[in-house]
């Protein structure tokens, strides 16, 4: 892929001037310049000039391209790190994240069991139910960003751990960036499904928006998940985007609640 190169001011910032310098034709004026030298590194990441798990330049390198100063792109990189885009190793220097590393396979799930964590239970056993492509309907479309009627790949799993059937999902996909995505294919990947979006189709996922809501198993659910109809269950409906804020996923999943429970973090 063309390596991009960006262009901004004439000269090193000073301090004084990272607070309000603009790049002329990048982004928006009056922005702090370190927010704006964000911005482009986000820009690099978006066109694929730094894929996922690969290293980003050094930050001196960064403020040589950009010419700015050192301390702006640590600023702009102190931002990304805490939007969890890239990742600090101390020693090796910064790179993009990726949902193939261990620590962040989970990133997305919260469903804890009611001893222990995700990883004392072991990697998810997954099952195909089904998968196939289909019309999107008007309350699939929306979320996605997609018109009525546009391609969209539909897939039904279920995910067990420690032998015991635990989450149900319905996920849909838009069908353009997911072209050639299969049960199959889907089947024989051995690690988690953002990872494998990110390695063959070139997707990858930095954010999601989730809706809980307390629900009933129906029939379906129940059979799927070894249940009595009735029992509660945890519906939680996500929508998760790649870069520019641009959706990639809807996924409705539905979680048992006799041996795990949803836990999140509030700061």
């Amino acid at each position: 892929m063309a390596n991009i190169n960006f262009l901004s001011t004439d000269s090193p910032a000073s301090p004084g001037e990272s607070e309000t310098t603009a790049l002329p034709g990048r982004v928006p004026a009056f922005s702090p310049l370190y927010q704006q030298i964000k911005v482009l590194i986000l820009k690099g990441l978006q066109a694929g000039e730094w894929k996922p798990g690969e290293l980003i330049p050094s930050e001196m390198e960064l403020a040589a391209r950009f010419r700015v100063s050192q301390g702006t792109v640590r600023k702009a990189i102190d931002e990304l790190a805490a939007e969890n885009l890239v990742v600090r190793r101390q020693g090796r220097g910064t790179f993009v994240a990726t949902h193939a590393e261990q620590q962040v396979q989970y990133r997305f799930l919260r469903l804890m069991p009611d001893s222990g964590d995700l990883s004392s239970e072991g990697p998810a056993e997954r099952k195909i139910i089904n998968c196939k492509r289909l019309r999107a309907s008007a309350d699939i479309a929306r979320p996605l960003a997609l018109k009525t009627g546009e391609p969209v790949l539909q897939l039904r799993r279920v995910l067990a751990f420690q032998g015991t059937p635990t989450i149900v999902e319905d996920v849909w996909l838009p069908g353009g960036p997911f072209k050639g995505l299969t049960a199959s294919r889907l089947a024989a990947y051995g690690g988690p499904m953002y990872a494998l979006f990110e390695t063959e189709f070139g997707v990858h996922m930095v954010r999601a928006e989730e809706k809980i809501r307390a629900v009933a198993a129906d029939l379906d659910a129940s059979q799927l998940l070894g249940l009595s109809p009735g029992e509660p269950l945890l519906s939680v409906e996500r929508i998760a985007y790649t870069y520019n804020d641009t959706p990639m996923e809807l996924r409705r999943g539905l979680y048992r609640t006799d041996t795990h429970h949803y836990k999140n973090l509030l700061s």
